[in-house]
């Protein structure tokens, strides 16, 4: 179980990587441009804070927020994570879970990109968008030693028309489902006490 967590952990900080310069504006509309895009912003973050890291961690996680805000649909994907259970939870606690959710996926990858590499990134089996098509998932191909990681982004299109991320599948690892599965546990140790699952919660637990 640990070397399974390692190997996500491993690949959520890639995909947080492949993510995060999403939010061009320029590529608002285009899903494909956007994903092509996603190295050279963070590489920008990287560059900046790694010197002094971990001195300036929180300024380094506060740069990764601004730009994830407006790339991965946080509050969607921790609706589907806290799943049934989200209806017994009151209002108070689904909003203070997406910002756990949130800060807990910033901070976990974050610290995993710090020391990135370089490697190849390839967009694969680009697909022309349909009119009126609001979901989709693009797929690329991490490259490195030898070895091939593909990815898929689920993706959707908001009432703005800007594309964003809901789920992420890596080398066939369905990280909505294993946050899920993870909350679920969790709700289970704590007898259904939802304050203290979310309390608690963390990208890295279980």
């Amino acid at each position: 179980m640990n070397s399974l967590r390692f190997s996500v952990l491993n690949c959520c900080a890639t995909v947080l990587l492949l993510l995060s310069s999403i939010g061009n504006a320029e590529s608002a509309a285009d899903p494909y441009q956007k994903i092509e895009l996603v190295t050279a912003d963070l590489l920008i973050i990287i560059g900046a804070h790694k010197q002094d890291y971990p001195n300036n961690e929180r300024q380094y996680f506060d740069a990764l927020t601004e730009l994830l805000s407006d790339t991965v649909d946080f509050k969607y994907i921790s609706k589907r994570v806290m799943g049934s259970l989200r209806k017994t939870a009151t209002p108070k606690q689904r909003s203070l879970f997406v910002e756990k959710f949130r800060r807990g996926l910033v901070e976990t990858y974050g610290r995993g990109l710090i020391n990135y590499g370089d490697q190849s990134i390839v967009l694969v089996d680009r697909k022309p968008l349909k009119d009126g098509q609001r979901t989709l998932v693009v797929k690329q191909e991490i490259r490195s030693a030898g070895d091939t990681y593909p990815l898929q982004y689920s993706m959707a299109r908001k009432k703005t028309g800007e594309w964003m991320v809901i789920n992420m599948t890596i080398s066939g690892i369905n990280l909505r489902d294993i946050f899920r599965s993870q909350f679920v546990q969790a709700a289970q140790r704590s007898e259904g006490d939802l304050d203290a699952v979310i309390a608690e919660w963390t990208t890295e637990s279980n």
